[in-house]
């Protein structure tokens, strides 16, 4: 189902591309319809990296308070597709890349992509279910103190046994 819907997809785009190329290029010229893709691609790249600098710092921040950047990192996948999405020439998917790249969009697509991801993960996870803080109980322990399969000890590699012509 999703194999055919990402396929519709890669037909689709391109032809929706063309046909808005074309009647931009009818209504303002070839020289300006050009001049515009380009454009459009310097701002994105641009916004690119201001957007890519703004979501590292604040993994990084994440990171250092103990915190996992899930959201961050989603955001950073998210950055990536919508400036692919801007190198591509086109109306449509520059308008798609421009939304993944303002803050504001992307952090509702993220967030909404963390819900499924959330769903999907308490649904296959045998045991117990994925929540904010970890996995619940059933799932992976993360108190350490708490596993009483470990034992603390000590361990000295052996030391070579004395060959029999040094016994004598």
């Amino acid at each position: 189902m999703i194999m055919r819907f990402i396929f519709a997809l890669f037909i689709a785009i391109p032809i929706l591309e063309m046909v808005v190329l074309i009647q931009v290029g009818q209504q303002i010229g070839a020289l300006w319809t050009i001049v515009l893709v380009l454009l459009t691609a310097f701002i994105g790249i641009n916004l690119l990296r201001y957007q890519g600098l703004s979501t590292l710092s604040r993994a990084t921040w994440r990171m250092q308070s103990g915190q996992i950047p899930a959201q961050e990192m989603l955001e950073g996948i998210l950055l990536a597709v919508g400036g692919a999405l801007l190198l591509t020439p086109g109306f449509v998917t520059d308008t798609i890349g421009f939304l993944l790249l303002v803050p504001l969009t992307r952090q509702i697509f993220a967030s909404r992509l963390m819900g499924r991801f959330k769903s999907f993960a308490s649904a296959n996870v045998t045991g117990g279910g994925f929540s904010a803080g970890g996995f619940s109980k059933g799932g992976f322990n993360t108190d350490m103190n708490s596993d009483q399969s470990i034992i603390d000890g000590e361990f000295e590699v052996p030391k070579k046994p004395l060959s029999e012509d040094k016994l004598e």
